[in-house]
């Protein structure tokens, strides 16, 4: 793994957002990930998952995972059917990897018969908890969670059905210290993403759009402490405690601004960098960025930035149903640098890749887990 470099103080220069000069695959942290989930080990060993939200500890880097297969991978890189088909492979709705000093280690939760289990889980985990964005919490984690239940056969059919926070102490993981719902009044999914700032942690939530995409909602908590009062960024640019006064935030002209459902905002000097996928097109392989000068905008038009090549019948599998989506940047570990009398910033990026037909990643396990990027910005 790259070693962690905190962002400097330096800020771009007054007039136009930073220029996007170089994209390139990170490929340490690609091999990092595929040489851990190859390895052999117990039935608690991570071997892929989704989501790919990370927060930096005192023990290491945290990484954060939704939908999670455990187990060890077989030699042609197939894994067994998940338990529940008849096969041996584990499978978890959340699970933590810990990259310490010495390696990564899978945390899982267990259950009463000391099988792995999610680590926030519902009366038989059903409905279950996908993990959003998490922030340091004193010398542990918070965690923000989304409640989802099934609402058909197919692999999309979910409905999302609340927000819970949950916090995690130092060296107790696996289980959460405590589970404390959050506001969940609205059809908003809070917790896509938490920036920290001075003053304020700001908390971008998604709504889901009628024609696609997800409209982009904010709050904000003072200090870092997600349990204290919320307060909510209106239509007439207040702050206001009523979460149905929520506004959608604004793209260029005014009109709503549509992203994805995961997706990250990240303050670089006096810019906000927006990093989505594209909205206007179901399964698209793009990863955009758009900026604004605050953390509620208006953003730029989002611009497209890479197009993952793992997607599509054309893609590296050459299988039309696979797709890339839940694009992450993580600021924790971006990097400065003066060249040629520019200010330059090296970002790192992940995107999720799965399949709509689960056979897919059961045959190919290598399809599913996170990939990653350095996006260099010049200012």
């Amino acid at each position: 793994m790259c070693a962690f470099v905190s962002p400097g103080a330096a800020a771009p220069a007054a007039g136009a957002p930073p220029r996007v000069v170089d994209v390139r695959r990170a490929a340490s942290l690609d091999a990092a990930f595929g040489a851990y989930a190859g390895r052999a080990g117990p039935r608690g060993h991570w071997t892929g998952g989704d989501s790919a939200y990370s927060v930096p500890t005192r023990a290491g880097e945290l990484w954060i995972f939704s939908d999670t297969f455990l187990g060890t991978l077989l030699p042609d890189g197939s894994r067994s059917p998940v338990t529940g088909d008849g096969g041996t492979t584990p499978f978890v709705h959340n699970s933590f990897v810990l990259w310490r000093a010495d390696g990564p280690h899978t945390v899982t939760g267990h259950d009463r018969s000391g099988r792995p289990d999610s680590l926030v889980r519902g009366p038989e985990d059903e409905p279950w908890y996908w993990a959003r964005a998490g922030v340091p919490d004193g010398r542990g984690v918070a965690v923000v969670y989304a409640r989802y239940a099934r609402t058909g056969t197919g692999p999309l059919d979910v409905a999302w059905r609340g927000n819970v926070l949950a916090r995690f102490g130092p060296g107790r993981l696996a289980r959460p210290l405590t589970l404390t719902p959050l506001p969940s009044a609205t059809r908003t999914a809070w917790g896509a993403w938490l920036e920290r700032g001075r003053h304020w942690t700001y908390v971008y939530g998604t709504e889901p759009a009628p024609s696609g995409g997800q409209f982009l909602h904010l709050a904000r908590v003072a200090g870092t402490d997600l349990r204290q009062p919320w307060r909510f960024w209106t239509a007439g640019g207040t702050w206001s405690p009523d979460e149905a006064r929520s506004a959608r935030l604004a793209g260029p002209g005014g009109a709503a601004l549509r992203a994805s459902d995961e997706l990250s905002v990240v303050r670089h000097g006096r810019w906000y960098a927006l990093l989505t996928q594209r909205a206007d097109r179901p399964f698209s392989a793009e990863l955009q960025l758009a900026w604004a000068r605050t953390p509620y905008g208006p953003f730029t038009r989002p611009r497209t930035v890479y197009t993952a090549p793992e997607a599509g019948p054309h893609g590296t599998y050459r299988n039309p149903h696979v797709f890339a989506y839940n694009p992450h940047e993580h600021p924790e570990l971006a990097r400065r640098e003066e060249h040629r009398g520019e200010h330059r910033e090296e970002l790192v990026i992940s995107y999720n890749v799965n399949s709509l037909v689960p056979d897919d990643v059961i045959r190919r396990a290598g399809i599913y887990r996170p990939r990653f990027l350095r996006l260099v910005t010049a200012f």
